[in-house]
């Protein structure tokens, strides 16, 4: 596994990091569990091959996940980094940060939090929520009594609040100390500010290195944009994105133990792009953009659905066919999910709470609209 200095925190970071976002799960009785065996058998694996740093979240995987997590790495605890996030929007005051960090805490069975995130946060929810509740000078007080190490954000807003939220945390005597953001191939818009975020001694990490799915598909896109023998399409988007000098690591949400192995060897490759490559591959960004009006990362917040529209699944298919060609693919599978009874556009209550969680602000109503029809007729 390659390694990488982490910002100015001291600590040295895996390259690849294990997104736990979508670790296995089942339904019983109408509630959600993790698939604990499962789970621990790929974070465990992750970790003796190098993965060290672990991307949790309160709510992930039905609430689950942070649980999960700590049951899978206790033994190990001492020897890895753990990430997790405190939900801002849901802050009604200042006493709600520690109530939601001993609540990580138990859940993960662990003394401490090595890099606690505000969590998908804005201009908005930073100035109202954290500046506002005065949640810096609470994350300060939490460092100080070692219950975290690191404070960290994650970001979903437009790019140039990047610069005002690092800015201001530090003119507070409290900087940010290390970032996530959304970077990958087809979604550079942050790459300005995470050259600012690096230059300032943050940590910066990248998730959605394969762009919700879009850069998983087998093509020769390599070969079209390079000339060069073609190379996986998912290994050209985690090789673009560690390309970046600002940035320590890609973030992999991994469902199943040959996602894990697939992104080991990554992860472990020392066969990095050139500077003339990983230019070149980044000028074709735009040619790539123009297949690419409906961006949806599979970030999955949209769900669940009240009637259970899995709409990054069927996003997902638009894909195959509209990016990548694999039409016959896309159409067949649509057509099993209408037969295994998936929910569609058809089956919606007009409620709108998918756009209102939406980071990309899609307009998913219209989008699924279109993107059904569009499939039903190829």
């Amino acid at each position: 596994m390659n390694y990488r200095k982490f910002g100015n925190t001291g600590e040295k970071i895996s390259a690849l990091g294990f997104g736990c976002m979508r670790l296995p799960e089942y339904e019983e009785d109408g509630k959600w569990f993790v698939d604990q065996e499962k789970a621990t058998e790929m974070l465990l694996h992750a970790y003796e091959n190098g993965v060290n740093y672990f991307d949790t979240a309160p709510y992930y995987c039905h609430s689950n996940s942070e649980e999960a997590v700590g049951k899978a790495l206790k033994a190990v605890r001492e020897k890895i980094m753990i990430s997790t996030k405190i939900p801002v929007t849901d802050c009604k005051s200042t006493g709600d940060y520690r109530k939601f960090l001993e609540k990580s805490l138990a859940k993960l069975d662990t003394p401490y939090i090595d890099f606690y995130h505000f969590w998908g946060i804005n201009k908005k929810s930073f100035d109202e929520g954290i500046i506002g509740m005065h949640l810096l000078e609470e994350a300060k007080k939490a460092k100080e009594e070692g219950l975290i190490r690191h404070i960290s954000f994650s970001f979903h807003d437009d790019a140039q609040n990047i610069k005002y939220i690092i800015d201001t945390a530090e003119e507070k005597g409290i900087p940010m100390e290390t970032m996530l953001v959304q970077y990958n191939l087809l979604d550079r818009s942050n790459e300005e500010m995470i050259n600012y975020a690096g230059a300032k001694g943050l940590g910066v990490v990248a998730m959605g290195p394969v762009g919700g799915g879009r850069l998983a598909a087998p093509t020769d896109l390599y070969t079209k944009l390079t000339g060069k023998p073609s190379i996986a399409t998912y290994e050209l988007a985690f090789k673009f994105v560690l390309g970046n000098p600002y940035l320590s690591c890609a973030l992999s949400g991994m469902q199943n133990i040959d996602m894990v192995e697939k992104n080991l060897a990554i992860g472990s490759d020392n066969t990095l792009l050139s500077k003339e490559e990983w230019t070149q591959l980044g000028d074709a960004v735009e040619q790539l953009k123009k297949f690419s009006e409906l961006y949806c990362t599979g970030c999955s917040y949209c769900q669940p659905c009240p009637v259970g529209i899995n709409i990054p699944h069927i996003f997902n298919l638009y894909t195959y066919h509209n990016v990548y060609g694999l039409t016959d693919y896309a159409k067949s599978e649509m057509n099993k999910y209408k037969a295994e009874a998936g929910k569609t556009i058809e089956n919606c209550k007009n409620c709108g709470l998918c756009e209102k969680k939406c980071p990309q602000k899609l307009k998913i109503r219209k989008e699924l609209s279109r993107v059904e029809s569009i499939l039903a007729a190829i």
